[in-house]
């Protein structure tokens, strides 16, 4: 038994008999190399008639995640991360140990006088 064929299975719709040489107009671009501190390489392409200020100078490498720049033996470094601080961290580097104290002293007098404790 002969199954029933079709001529355009595995064709692309619109293909012609002259198949696909002419598939549309293609945009000039450009493409740009980024590379990351691990040397790995990263194309990028851009229309060609982008300003030079619109494109990016850094990207974030997709297989590592690091900065990657335009230029290879320079790749950008990782910054180092801080690590989470609390508020009271933050009060801490804004007052010394005194001043901490001192306050704290103001606080309570202030707190006792309301109270009629002090």
């Amino acid at each position: 038994m002969v199954s029933g064929g079709s001529a355009i299975r595995g064709s692309r719709v619109g293909s012609g008999p002259m198949g696909e040489q002419d598939r549309g107009i293609h945009a000039e671009r450009i493409s740009i190399s980024y590379w990351d501190a691990l040397g790995n390489e990263t194309v990028r392409h851009f229309a060609a008639n982008l300003p030079d200020d619109e494109i990016p100078d850094m990207i974030d490498s997709p297989s590592t995640g690091l900065p990657a720049g335009r230029d290879k033996n320079n790749p950008p470094q990782v910054a180092k991360n801080e690590p989470y601080k609390t508020h009271l961290a933050y009060v801490k580097e804004r007052r010394t140990d005194e001043e901490a104290a001192q306050i704290l002293d103001e606080a309570l007098v202030k707190l006792r006088q309301r109270r009629g404790t002090a």
